[in-house]
């Protein structure tokens, strides 16, 4: 059975879609069989993100309304045995959809993948609710920006009303220098106010935005050893299960690695 996964937040643009074709790809370097679901209906960019976009034939809505077989929907990586993308039609809004069908949808993927990661389109309308019908688990993404974590302070208290128990976090684009001076939330403040388990954190790179404007995640690239790329591989091998320490971003900062530490030890 799959390990359904919604990847989501309460505000748009802080790199949701970016850190699910990586981690997609990430664990797929790792052995294992990923489905991508890309659930932001009117508005897809999964596709880009990942280079597929002009393999996409069919899409979510035809597989739903059985115009095509599911298996032709899926359109397979052109890089990674074991990752498959299922897009989301540009041509439709949210309310095309219903959280049933998505949830019968993403259920007949079940046997086939060891992940299912489905990206939430941003808000907490219809699409959210099409993104978490089938989902047991969460990541949620935010950027350190006070707007960006009280829609997530939302968003966490929805996925517990809708049962969704196992919710952690992933704090993208974080700037060292910037927190270090005292202007950026830290890492501290975001779990403070949010209070879920940390996941991960991705530093602010430009390397992200050239790898999405590839088409190519940033994981595959020849700059393995980046900060993000290796960010990314650690939370999928947390997601693994495995005990992987934080990258020591925040070298400079007294207390910071300590705190973490703890988090992680509790």
């Amino acid at each position: 059975m799959s390990r359904v996964i919604v990847v989501t937040s309460g505000k748009g643009g802080v790199g949701k879609s970016t850190c699910t074709a990586n981690l997609g790809s990430a664990l797929v370097k790792l052995g294992k069989k990923v489905a991508l679901v890309d659930a932001d209906f009117g508005l897809r960019n999964l596709d880009l993100l990942l280079g597929l976009e002009n393999r996409v034939v069919y899409t979510a809505i035809e597989a739903i309304a059985g115009e095509c077989r599911l298996e032709q929907a899926l359109v397979k990586d052109k890089r990674q045995n074991g990752l498959v993308l299922l897009p989301a039609a540009q041509n439709r809004n949210k309310e095309s959809v219903t959280p049933t069908q998505m949830k019968q949808l993403i259920m007949r993927l079940n046997k086939a993948f060891d992940y299912i990661l489905v990206d939430s389109p941003a808000g907490i309308e219809m699409g959210f609710r099409n993104a978490i019908a089938a989902a047991r688990e969460a990541l949620i993404v935010t950027t350190p920006e006070v707007a960006a974590v009280r829609d997530a302070d939302r968003v966490v208290g929805l996925l517990e009303a809708y049962g969704i128990k196992r919710t952690r976090l992933i704090v993208n684009r974080l700037k060292p220098e910037m927190v270090k001076q005292n202007e950026m939330m830290s890492v501290e403040d975001v779990l403070e106010i949010l209070a879920i388990p940390l996941l991960g954190i991705i530093p602010d790179d430009k390397q992200v935005i050239v790898s999405s404007n590839r088409g190519e995640p940033l994981v595959l690239g020849d700059k393995q050893n980046d900060l993000p790329a290796t960010a990314f591989m650690n939370i999928a091998r947390r997601l693994e299960g495995e005990k992987v320490p934080l990258l020591n971003l925040m070298a400079h900062q007294e207390g910071f690695l300590a705190r973490i530490r703890r988090i992680f030890a509790s």
